[in-house]
């Protein structure tokens, strides 16, 4: 069932994604060679709670952290570990933060120390595609044309889009619906309304779009062992386009 939010709860989404975004900012200086995922996440969960906010993946159907982070091959889920991150590789930190009882959801990928052109690239693609997909976010269009936005300007590059994780409704639960493809055909799928919130996050490889599960039931890696980036936003659909309410300054 689709919840249509109120304009209430946007705003108060929209400044728990504030308190998201802000984390985002914090972590740019912090993920450096050297530094463990487990160090960002111990950050990650302290920021949140000294700034009013919960850190909502802890406890969700068993998580235990308050990030989930994947490197290189790594699409989604990953563990926060005390392996050194090296240079060169590629990391991306996902949160979704509760702020009185508000959600907001939004990954971010980040290369470590200086990456190659091939890695800089992929993360290019994939932050370009997601802002591809958030211009099709609104009013009259259909969840279809976010879809192929996404997929049309990727696989022509020579890139996958990851067909088995999707952008999903969010606001009081975690997962709602609608479930928001990264693929698909124009003018297909749902109708978009006025304040719908959902979130966009395409998961983009180098390789084979084909994916294979850790044996801790949680980490979905490349089935190649090809490179994987994801950039997410939760998004509100206003009168006036999409407000992102997650975005980042620059």
């Amino acid at each position: 069932m689709i919840t249509i939010k109120t304009d209430e709860q946007i705003k108060m989404m929209h400044e728990s994604g504030k308190l998201l975004a802000s984390v985002h900012q914090e972590l740019r200086s912090k993920i450096k060679p050297g530094v463990t995922t487990w160090e960002l996440d111990q950050f990650v969960e302290k920021y949140i709670r000294k700034h009013g906010g919960i850190p909502a993946q802890i406890g969700y159907q068993g998580y235990k952290y308050a990030t989930c982070a994947s490197v290189n091959d790594e699409i989604c889920h990953g563990f926060p570990t005390k392996e050194p991150l090296k240079e060169g590789d590629i990391v991306t930190i996902d949160m979704v933060i509760d702020l009185d009882g508000y959600l907001s959801d939004s990954a971010w990928s980040y290369g470590v120390g200086e990456i190659s052109k091939e890695n800089q690239k992929l993360l290019d693609v994939t932050k370009k595609a997601l802002y591809l997909g958030i211009e099709q976010a609104v009013i009259g269009n259909r969840l279809g044309d976010i879809g192929h936005a996404i997929q049309s300007y990727v696989e022509p590059l020579g890139y996958s889009v990851v067909k088995d994780f999707c952008g999903h409704g969010i606001g009081d639960e975690m997962h709602e619906d609608p479930q928001v493809l990264h693929y698909g055909k124009p003018g297909r799928g749902l109708r978009i309304e006025k304040n719908m919130v959902f979130t966009i996050e395409p998961m983009i490889n180098t390789g084979t779009w084909r994916m294979k599960m850790d044996s801790n039931g949680w980490t979905a890696r490349t089935l190649d062992g090809g490179m994987s980036a994801q950039y997410e936003h939760t998004l509100a659909i206003t009168e006036d386009g999409p407000l992102i309410l997650t975005e980042q300054e620059f």
